[in-house]
């Protein structure tokens, strides 16, 4: 119960952390709301076209940091399962998913905001940086081919999703290879199981 109240709060804050809209707050300050502007997308690359490089260096600056800061409210939370590693802390993800539903239906600016990839990206890689640079690469490689930074964003979740279920599957092989190998070498006779051990 107490975990689940955990997860639940780390949603809840990440939530409210990712609704701090960058791309909406920094439009204020230069006197434009960017929802209203270009594609009207609350996101790095709409703030780069209407309100050029140094708005879009502070988008990208604080669509990441929140990322981050909302994974670190969660691993403090500390909800884990199976290991204690950060990839099996149920808490960050649920503070890194609050931060993304946050970032693209904020709650201080009426539930209109941005498509959550800089933020998104932030969270990958807090939990899990080897999987995070594969998507990145596989990103960068579809906008470089197509131009649509929309269509590199869609594919890299595909492929981060294709990727888990693919590791979640061969982990299962793994643990029940390993299972079925330890359950055969209990059975075994002592004197064979001490020649098995010398091996």
């Amino acid at each position: 119960m107490i975990d689940i109240l955990m997860i639940l709060a780390a949603l809840a804050l990440g939530y409210l952390l990712g609704s701090l809209n960058t791309a909406v707050i920094v439009g204020k300050i230069y006197g434009k709301d960017i929802r209203s502007h270009g594609s009207k997308n609350a996101g790095l690359t709409n703030t780069l076209r209407v309100l050029g490089k140094s708005a879009a260096v502070l988008v990208l600056a604080g669509d990441v940091s929140k990322g981050i800061v909302a994974c670190f409210i969660g691993l403090r939370l500390g909800v884990y399962v199976y290991s204690g590693e950060a990839m099996d802390c149920v808490s960050l993800l649920a503070a890194g998913a609050g931060a993304v539903m946050g970032h693209n239906w904020p709650v201080y600016f009426g539930f209109k905001g941005g498509k959550g990839a800089l933020t998104a990206a932030a969270v990958l890689f807090m939990f899990d940086w080897i999987m995070a640079l594969i998507c990145l690469g596989f990103f960068v490689m579809i906008v470089a081919l197509t131009r649509y930074v929309s269509l590199g964003t869609v594919s890299a979740a595909v492929l981060f999703v294709a990727l888990k279920i693919y590791e979640g599957c061969f982990q299962e092989q793994k643990t029940s290879l390993l299972s079925d190998v330890g359950s055969r070498a209990i059975y075994l006779p002592p004197g064979w199981r001490w020649r098995v051990l010398r091996r």
